[in-house]
């Protein structure tokens, strides 16, 4: 139920971010949906910082990781608006727009979750009790 929960509590807040994202960089069918794109990459970025570094270690507590990743994390994120955005500039003939805009979302998603993970694996491990 714990998990659930931290799920749940997550999923508020990163929703709530999200539309505040987007009421602060709103877009158009027909235009670039830069807002999406930074929401998303920047999302990328920080669950490969917590995968590579923070989770990695046995005192990061799962409810803790199930808050950060799937909850807030994954609502604050959304492939889904990606292809909401890349299908509605297609339908309206702009493909060139579509194309460019799915390219630059999967390749700095990408990019901002391998150097996440990166900055993540640099983190100062705690020392061992021997």
């Amino acid at each position: 139920m714990r998990l659930i929960l931290a799920a749940f509590v997550g999923g508020c807040l990163g929703t709530s971010l999200r539309f505040a994202a987007d009421l602060a960089v709103p877009h158009s069918n027909d235009q670039f949906a830069a807002g999406t794109l930074v929401v998303n990459v920047l999302g990328a970025l920080v669950l490969g910082w917590l995968v590579g570094g923070l989770w990695t270690r046995p005192s990061v507590p799962a409810w803790l990781k199930v808050a950060l990743g799937p909850g807030l994390l994954g609502s604050f994120t959304t492939f889904s608006a990606v292809m909401v955005s890349v299908v509605a500039q297609g339908s309206t003939g702009l493909w060139a727009l579509a194309t460019g805009y799915l390219i630059a979302s999967v390749v700095l998603g990408f990019g901002a979750a391998a150097l996440g993970l990166w900055f993540g694996g640099r983190l100062p491990r705690p020392r061992e009790r021997s």
